[in-house]
């Protein structure tokens, strides 16, 4: 979460947890029993739109494609 606000510029947690309510950033990945984090490529991704000047009805659409290659990438994982 730190990397994740340190990137993004955010102060707080609560902020990142309004932007996923808002739809626009994806949803944690649980790491452990209390921890959770983002893929990089996704933080990037979501800052880059940002930096872009992207509305953000074009964020939820980057955010929406994260959440599919994330399913893709462990629907693929699962079947090995």
């Amino acid at each position: 979460m730190e990397l994740c606000k340190a990137e993004s510029g955010y102060r707080s947690h609560a902020s990142i947890y309004v932007l996923i309510r808002e739809g626009l950033w994806t949803q944690p990945v649980k790491i452990g029993t209390r921890s959770s984090g983002w893929p990089d490529y996704e933080v990037k991704a979501i800052n880059a739109a940002r930096i872009a000047g992207q509305s953000d009805e074009q964020i939820r659409e980057v955010v929406s494609r994260l959440h599919a290659m994330r399913a893709e990438k462990l629907a693929m994982l699962m079947s090995e």
